[in-house]
């Protein structure tokens, strides 16, 4: 009798359990290769699509890439409703963030059969865009992704206060700029000004609204510069994070054979003996 399993069902077969580790599981050799292949697939159909935004590409081979289309969906198609036929609860992995995107990475080409007519092809070409959902899909396989993920959150705060910084500076030279240029040249209202503070401040310069006047430019030489200083910040802060995240990481991999410390964060062998590793927090400093 097969043991009840809170991801496969009350009563899994056999057959379930099997689909279900490589489906699903990352840790056995099929498993891996089934990952790999998917992988490989969906950068695939997404490359297919980027050349089949071509227009020489289109017209030359046009019926190749709408088959090779078909063929990739018909293969996600039966993925989606493989995952759905394996797991306890369907609805609720159907309504997930991967459940989601399993479903748009296949919807477009579908939709795309409704749509008949000439005048509808822009509509076509639009849904074909969201064929990008599929690279979504390659995030289940990245355990690095975690990682950034929680540095961006353990720097939200700090890159808040950067961002509520800059935007105290647009607003103040943005101000300034329409007192000193004014309409006459091309300032017309202070939101106006704020849009050319931030483009100066970001080193982009479109040129569509310049200072005329000698203290118009010597501000805006002034933003450049403060500009170029600011640019660097949120990268160092969460260049920052994500290094302290990595080396918090890698202290609390420890062996519990011979206490080898240093592995790296997704380890789950360790480097030297092979045994299980272990998760240990490490000790916080005592106050002297």
């Amino acid at each position: 009798m097969n043991r009840p399993d809170p991801e496969l069902g009350p009563a899994p077969t056999p057959v379930r359990r099997r689909i279900y580790a490589v489906v699903f599981g990352h840790d056995t050799r099929a498993g891996l290769a089934f990952d790999l292949c998917l992988m490989v697939a969906i950068v695939a159909s997404v490359l297919i699509a980027m050349l089949d935004s071509v227009e020489g590409l289109h017209a030359r081979y046009g019926h190749a890439f709408y088959a090779v289309e078909w063929g990739f969906t018909v293969l996600f198609t039966v993925e989606y409703l493989l995952r759905l036929w394996i797991v306890a609860r369907p609805l609720r992995y159907a309504r997930s963030f991967y459940g989601v995107i399993d479903l748009l990475a296949i919807l477009p080409t579908y939709l795309s059969l409704l749509v008949a007519g000439s005048q509808y092809l822009l509509v076509i070409r639009i849904l074909r865009i969201l064929r990008v959902f599929r690279l979504f899909k390659l995030v289940r396989f990245l355990y690095e992704a975690r990682q950034l993920s929680d540095a961006l959150r353990r720097s939200a705060r700090k890159i808040f206060v950067f961002v509520f910084a800059m935007l105290t500076i647009v607003t103040v030279f943005g101000a300034l700029m329409y007192l000193i240029e004014g309409p006459e040249h091309g300032f017309d209202n202070i939101p106006l000004s704020m849009y050319w503070a931030i483009v100066t401040v970001a080193t982009v310069g479109f040129g569509d609204i310049a200072p005329a006047t000698a203290l118009g430019r010597m501000l805006a030489s002034v933003l450049i510069l403060i500009g170029y200083g600011m640019i660097a910040v949120p990268t160092g802060i969460y260049t920052a994070e994500l290094a302290s995240g990595l080396r918090r990481g890698a202290r609390q991999r420890a062996c519990p054979r011979c206490r080898l410390r240093g592995h790296e964060a997704d380890a789950v062998f360790c480097r030297q003996c092979g045994a299980g590793l272990a998760f240990e927090t490490p000790p916080e400093p005592q106050s002297r």
